[in-house]
């Protein structure tokens, strides 16, 4: 067996920065998403677990504490008194919901909007269970600091749909809610500090006034629905925050400076 992938990337053109995604049917049947990374390949399931992997059995670690919790409250007459995720359970969920991070960017790539709403719900559930019951605020917020960018892909993507109806006023208005969303999560989290200095906020307010002034035109022209796709400081802070999350902080520290060039 050969285990050299260099026919694979040879035959994939790639440039370093930009995201190349693209999605096929494998040898069982299912559907499945490459990523193509500086490195290599990501490859993933498109439905269920990306990496196809069944923890403890269950169909992902979210679920494994969701029937814990279950049984924990079948025992205590209802109540959820007691129960807690601990720093390796935490750990666990954060890297699972990294592979669903990874699949929602895939799908927005590939504008499958309502996949990327299916996967950053799905997180969005995980993150308010950690919040709920991590057995410190310390251990939560390891997970909660990248809800900012769950809010915005959520917000992208159900604002693209609207955009792509040409319905501009639903669009306005998910882009609104997003950034209202945004905000309550700092002022929640106590971290009006963090909020100023926001990439997704501002992103999104760029976003809607890129949506109002092809609203304007609409009215007047009926021009091609405009869809924005990241733009390339999006881009670099998903990949500041995936390099702190595997602990690559040489890589953080070079992304940290191209986004302070890009942003200067």
């Amino acid at each position: 067996m050969s285990f050299d992938i260099s026919h694979l990337l040879e035959n994939w053109d790639y440039q370093p920065g930009q995201l190349a995604v693209r999605k096929f049917t494998g040898k069982d049947g299912s559907e499945k998403i490459q990523m193509r990374l500086d490195l290599g390949i990501l490859q993933m399931n498109s439905d269920g677990r990306p990496d196809g992997k069944l923890p403890m059995g269950s169909t992902s670690w979210y679920d494994f504490h969701l029937d814990r919790l279950e049984k924990h409250m079948a025992e205590n007459d209802g109540d959820d008194e007691g129960f807690e995720l601990k720093s390796n359970d935490i750990s666990r969920l954060q890297q699972e919901a990294i592979q669903y991070h990874h699949r929602y960017i895939c799908f927005y790539q590939l504008s499958e909007y309502d996949k990327v709403i299916r996967d950053a719900e799905r997180n969005i559930k995980v993150f308010d269970f950690v919040d709920d019951y991590a057995e410190s605020d310390e251990l939560s917020w390891s997970l909660q600091q990248f809800r900012p960018q769950l809010i915005m892909m959520l917000t992208r993507a159900e604002g693209s749909m609207a955009i792509e109806a040409e319905d501009y006023v639903q669009a306005m208005d998910v882009i609104k809610d997003g950034v209202e969303a945004l905000k309550s999560f700092y002022a929640d989290f106590e971290r009006q500090d963090l909020q100023e200095s926001s990439g997704e906020i501002s992103s999104l307010e760029q976003w809607l006034e890129e949506v109002e002034t092809n609203s304007h035109e609409e009215s007047e022209s009926k021009p091609t629905p405009h869809v924005t796709g990241l733009s390339e400081i999006e881009k670099l802070e998903t990949d500041l925050k995936n390099a702190i999350l595997r602990e690559d902080y040489e890589r953080a520290a070079e992304v940290r400076d191209l986004i302070k060039k890009l942003k200067d």
